[in-house]
């Protein structure tokens, strides 16, 4: 990637290639990788994604100039991957998002943060615990990061917005959802911050929370679950930050209660209890917090793949998420060569690329 500042010219070049189809969090990197800035990997785009494959779409710049004006109409800020505002929390995950849009005080998704996640259908107790919770974090120093959902979000964020707290949207940041937290969501402005990946004025649809639990986790030390049902999204938000690293604790509770079952089964799986903020200091001081992970070892060559090396690359995909070393030894190839392969293979939409390393057809 490019070192130093990023001119306008750059973020919105940014901006424009993470809009661009077939280009995901994995691709992005990669090509800010291979062509040293988002500029050139525009330029390089065109061909990519037709060799052997089926084209693609390439937004204008009348399209990202009207994404820029949407965000300066509601007081949003850009912040894109590679700026010396981006939280370098979530740019250690794998694969980082491209670019978020703010509301509020950047700042906050650079401090150490806990997320609180759990039940919207909580119980008084539970939203009692929550509000708690974040209140004694933000007093300890934490910022506290939930979805402003109803029930446990809601109460993590009213307990901590005198401390900081920051929001994570699935739809855009001008998307108040649900409306009933409306007043929530204009303090957060005020005294917090909202952030999201989606373009504004997207409204959240279902296949948005999974990428928003993704970066609830991604900007926090750790992740606290306070109720949750077995089959709920903050379970999922707690097995996305055991993948990344982060500490994931359980509030325990009634085996009576659907609503404990989430926790109760983290507490079983090796979650650490949490019955307060002691137990989250103690956790922080005493076990190996997450460390950056060693840089990406597999250069992406800038030069042309040809095509019977794509082909034969191709042709060892399946649906099976495959690890590119696997890729190279299977078709003796040196593993730099597979990932341009790999890339250019995702950009004619002939391949698909998953965080660690992994690809399917």
């Amino acid at each position: 990637m490019a070192a130093g500042p990023l001119d306008d010219a750059e973020r919105f070049a940014r901006l424009r290639l993470a809009r661009t189809e077939r280009v995901g969090p994995v691709s992005f990197r990669q090509l800010l990788q291979r062509y040293g800035s988002a500029v050139r990997a525009l330029d390089a785009l065109p061909g990519l994604m037709a060799k052997g494959g089926k084209g693609g779409d390439i937004p204008s710049l009348d399209r990202i100039a009207t994404e820029m004006d949407a965000g300066a109409r509601v007081g949003a800020a850009l912040v894109v991957l590679g700026d010396a505002a981006y939280p370098p929390r979530l740019a250690a995950v794998d694969p980082p998002p491209p670019v978020l849009w703010t509301r509020g005080n950047v700042a906050l998704l650079s401090r150490e943060s806990v997320a609180i996640v759990g039940a919207r259908i909580a119980s008084a107790g539970g939203q009692r615990i929550a509000r708690g919770l974040a209140d004694s974090l933000g007093r300890s120093g934490f910022v506290v990061v939930s979805g402003l959902a109803r029930g446990i979000d809601a109460a993590a964020h009213a307990g901590a917005l005198d401390t900081g707290t920051v929001a994570v949207l699935g739809g855009g940041v001008d998307d108040v959802y649900p409306p009933d937290n409306a007043g929530l969501y204009a303090d957060i402005v005020e005294k917090g911050c909202i952030v999201s990946e989606s373009p504004v004025g997207h409204r959240a649809q279902a296949r948005d929370f999974p990428r928003r639990n993704r970066i609830i986790s991604g900007l926090s030390r750790g992740v606290i679950v306070v109720e949750a049902e077995i089959r709920s999204g903050s379970l999922i938000t707690a097995s996305l930050a055991a993948e990344q690293g982060r500490d994931v604790f359980a509030v325990p509770g009634s085996p009576l209660d659907p609503r404990s079952k989430g926790p109760n089964d983290l507490l079983r799986q090796g979650a650490i209890l949490c019955e307060g903020v002691d137990d989250v200091i103690r956790a922080f001081e005493t076990l190996r917090s997450l460390a950056e992970p060693p840089p990406d070892p597999f250069d992406i060559p800038p030069e042309d793949v040809d095509l019977e090396v794509l082909d034969r690359v191709a042709a060892l995909l399946s649906p099976t998420p495959t690890p590119r070393d696997e890729l190279a030894r299977a078709c003796g190839l040196p593993i730099q060569v597979v990932a341009a392969a790999l890339l250019d293979l995702s950009l004619s939409g002939r391949a698909t690329l998953l965080p660690g390393g992994l690809a399917t057809d």
